[in-house]
C-alpha cells in the first residue's frame, strides 16, 4: 500500500497510517519486519517479558506480544535471543545547538547512544533567525534523518525587553509554530520570571501572549525556575501555569517544587546527589521525574555519552534500572503529551528500539530508529542527510565593517587619574554590582591585571552596525598581554562576547569570528592562535563531530599557554583555566540581576539590571 511519508507528523496522514496499522496488527496486510528479543520491557507497567516480537510496518509499530503469536506476514524477521528491548531514550529538554552540530549530525552522534528523540528547547537558534526556527528544526528529519525532533519555539526570544536581534516571539508567532505542525510540542522553558509575575515588565504582555497561544493549542508551558527556594515564589511560578522545572539542584529544592505540582527535570551535574537525597527520604513514585541533558558539547558526549550517560547516572544514584529508563522513555513522553508515538515499544509509535547487551549497565549493544537498525555498537550505521543549509542559516554574523581597538575603549572623564567602575564577575547573582576605582591613561579608563580586572564586551552580530558595550569584568579572561577570547555562542542572545588584556585583540578576535560566521577565535599574544568554526547561526558547524572536536582540541592546546585569571563566584562550575562558561555567564535570565548586553533603546550602554530595569553607567 502506498502510505504517507511519516518523516514529519500531520494529522490527515497519522489517520490513513493507523488505519493500515490496525489491519497489519490484524493480520489482514503482511508486516515489513519483527524483531525477536529475549526480553522486553513494558514502561507502561515496569514489567519485563520474555521472548518477546515487535512487528514493524514502515517507521511504526503494528504489534507486540509473545513470539511465534502474531497471524500475519512478515516480509523479513530477525532474531536478537540475548538482547533486551528497551524503548528509545528521549530528551525532555536539550538544546541540540549546544552540542554545536547540526540536526543531521547530531543525530549520528547520539543515535548509538540510543537518543532517539529529542524535545528541542529552541530559543538558541531562535534568537538567531526567528522567522527561519521552524524551517531549521524539520529541515533534517525531512531529509531522512531518523531522530525525531521536536520543537519548542523559544519563549526567551528576546531573553529579556533590553536586548534584541534575530527574533521576536509572541501571541502569533507561537500560535502559528503550534499550528503548523503537530512536532511542536508546547513552549520552551519560561526563563524570565521577573517579566511573568509583574505587569509592569515590559516582556509582560509579550510573554503572557505566547503563554496564552500554548494553552489554547493544549501545548505544554515549559518553565525555568534557576536559583527559586522561596515557597511563595514556587507556588506562584506553579500558579502560572508552569509545568515544569530543571534548574532545581538539590533534592529539598526538588521536593519542594514537586510538591507544587512541577515535573522535574534532572539534569547530570546534580543527578546523583538529587536522587540519592530523594531515595533516602522515601521517594516512591517516580511518575513525575525525567532526566534532561540541557546543555553537553559534541566533544563531551564523544566521551560521556548522551541520554545513556544520565541513566547510569540515575542507576548509580540508587534507582532501578527499569525506573531509570521509565525517567527517559514514557515519563517525558506522558509530559510532553507524545505517547502516541514516542516511548514506548507499543503499537502506533515509531519503532524505536535500544537493545541493550546487559541491563545493569545499561551495555548498548544495538539501536533502532524508524524500523530499521541504525548503530552497531558505538558505530552509527543508519543514514546520514546531506543538507546544503541556506543563507539564512550559514549568514548570521553580520558584522559590515572591520572592528578596531577604538570600539573597546572606555573613554574617562577630562582630567581624571582615576575612575570609579562597576564590576561584574562571572555568575554574579548579587543585588549589586561591584565598585572600584581605576587607573586612567592616556584618557582611557584602564584594566588592573594586579585585582584581576580585565574587560568583557559584547557585540552586537544582527544589525551590521557592529555596536558594542563593554564593562570591567572580576576573576575571569586572559591575564597574558595582547591576548583575547571571542565567541558567537553566549546564551541566549547568541551576540558576540570577547574578553581581553588588550583592546587591538579584542578587536581582532571579533574580526575572525566575521570571517568565518561564528565559532571561537583565540588571540595570543596578539597573534590568531586558534578558531573553531560554528558557521550554521554561528552555533553549529555542518560537519562530522570528530572533525568539530579536533578544532576544540588545538584550541583547549592553545589555551593552556595562556595565563587565566580567575576567582571564585556564586557557581560551581565555574572552574579556573580556560573560561569555557563564559559562554553561559552572559545569560540574562533570572536569577541574574546586573548583566552586560549589546546596545538597546533601554540599555544604550548595555549595563542594565533585568530584574528591575535599572541602568547604570559603567564609569563614572
Amino acid at each position: 500500500m502506498d502510505l504517507p511519508d511519516d518523516l514529519l507528523i500531520n494529522a490527515a496522514d497519522e489517520v490513513r497510517i493507523r488505519q493500515h496499522l490496525a489491519l497489519v496488527a490484524l493480520g489482514k496486510r503482511p508486516a515489513d519486519r519483527a524483531v525477536r528479543v529475549g526480553r522486553l520491557l513494558d514502561v507502561h507497567g515496569r514489567r519485563w517479558h520474555e521472548d518477546q516480537e515487535i512487528v514493524m510496518s514502515g517507521r511504526r509499530i503494528a504489534w507486540v506480544g509473545p513470539a511465534g503469536a502474531y497471524s500475519g506476514e512478515v516480509a523479513a524477521r530477525v532474531e536478537r535471543p540475548n538482547l533486551h528491548a528497551v524503548p528509545g531514550f528521549g530528551e525532555v529538554h536539550k538544546h541540540i545547538e549546544s552540542s554545536h552540530l547540526t540536526p543531521e549530525h547530531e543525530a549520528a552522534l547520539v543515535l548509538p547512544f540510543g537518543n532517539t528523540w529529542t524535545c528541542e528547547a529552541s530559543h538558541e537558534f531562535s534568537n538567531v533567525d526567528g522567522p527561519n526556527n521552524l524551517e531549521f528544526w524539520l529541515t533534517a528529519r525531512r531529509a531522512g534523518s531518523p531522530m525525531k525532533i521536536f520543537p519548542l519555539p523559544g519563549s526567551a526570544v528576546p531573553p529579556t525587553a533590553y536586548e534584541w536581534g534575530g527574533g521576536h516571539f509572541g501571541y502569533d508567532e507561537q500560535q502559528g509554530f503550534l499550528k503548523q505542525q503537530l512536532m511542536v510540542a508546547g513552549l520552551d522553558e519560561v526563563m524570565d520570571w521577573p517579566a511573568v509575575w509583574n505587569p509592569e515588565n515590559p516582556s509582560y504582555e509579550r510573554l503572557w501572549g505566547m503563554i496564552r497561544a500554548t494553552f489554547e493549542q493544549r501545548g505544554v508551558v515549559e518553565g525555568h525556575a534557576a536559583g527559586m527556594r522561596a515557597i511563595d515564589d514556587i507556588n506562584a511560578f506553579a500558579a502560572a501555569g508552569m509545568a515544569s522545572d530543571h534548574e532545581a539542584w538539590t533534592a529539598e529544592e526538588v521536593r519542594d517544587k514537586l510538591r507544587r505540582g512541577l515535573f522535574m527535570e534532572l539534569r547530570p551535574h546534580s543527578v546523583k546527589e538529587m536522587i540519592g537525597g530523594l531515595l533516602a527520604e522515601g521517594q516512591q513514585d517516580w511518575s513525575q521525574f525525567a532526566l534532561c541533558t540541557d546543555d553537553r558539547s559534541c566533544s563531551d558526549t564523544m566521551k560521556l555519552g548522551a541520554t545513556d550517560h544520565n541513566v547510569r547516572l540515575a542507576i548509580e544514584a540508587g534507582l532501578a534500572p527499569e525506573i531509570a529508563i521509565q525517567l527517559v522513555t514514557i515519563n517525558p513522553a506522558r509530559h510532553m503529551r507524545l505517547t502516541p508515538w514516542v516511548g514506548a515499544i507499543a503499537p502506533g509509535r515509531f519503532a524505536d528500539l535500544v537493545l541493550l547487551d546487559d541491563v545493569e549497565s545499561l551495555s548498548i549493544a544495538e539501536v533502532w530508529a524508524d524500523g530499521q537498525q541504525v548503530s552497531e555498537g558505538r558505530a552509527y550505521i543508519g543514514p546520514l542527510p546531506k543538507i546544503a543549509w541556506p543563507g539564512w542559516a550559514t549568514g548570521t554574523v553580520n558584522i559590515q565593517r572591520e572592528m578596531v581597538a577604538g570600539d573597546f575603549a572606555i573613554t574617562a572623564e577630562p582630567g581624571r587619574e582615576t575612575m570609579s567602575a562597576a564590576i561584574l564577575r562571572p555568575f554574579h547573582w548579587a543585588d549589586e554590582f561591584i565598585t572600584m576605582d581605576l587607573p586612567v591613561v592616556g584618557g582611557l579608563v584602564q584594566r588592573d591585571a594586579g585585582r584581576n580586572v580585565t574587560k568583557f564586551a559584547i557585540v552586537d552580530r544582527f544589525s551590521g552596525e557592529g555596536l558594542a558595550s563593554k564593562m570591567f569584568w572580576l576573576g575571569t579572561g586572559p591575564k597574558t598581554p595582547e591576548t583575547a577570547l571571542a565567541c558567537s555562542m553566549g546564551h541566549d542572545k547568541h551576540n558576540i562576547w570577547v574578553v581581553g588584556s588588550s583592546d587591538a585583540a579584542m578587536a581582532k578576535a571579533v574580526n575572525a569570528l566575521r570571517e568565518t560566521q561564528g565559532g571561537w577565535a583565540l588571540v595570543r599574544e596578539g597573534e590568531l592562535a586558534a578558531i573553531v568554526r560554528y558557521e550554521v547561526g554561528g552555533l553549529m558547524t555542518c560537519r562530522p563531530p570528530a572533525e568539530l572536536d579536533a578544532e576544540m582540541q588545538a584550541l583547549y592546546a592553545a589555551a593552556e599557554g595562556i595565563e587565566w585569571m580567575y576567582e571564585p563566584t556564586f557557581s560551581p562550575r565555574w572552574w579556573p583555566g580556560f573560561p569555557e562558561r563564559l559562554a553561559f555567564a552572559t545569560l540574562t535570565c533570572a536569577p541574574w540581576r546586573w548583566v552586560l548586553v549589546a546596545p538597546s533603546p533601554l540599555a544604550p550602554e548595555g549595563f542594565v539590571n533585568v530584574a528591575t530595569g535599572e541602568t547604570h553607567p559603567v564609569v563614572w
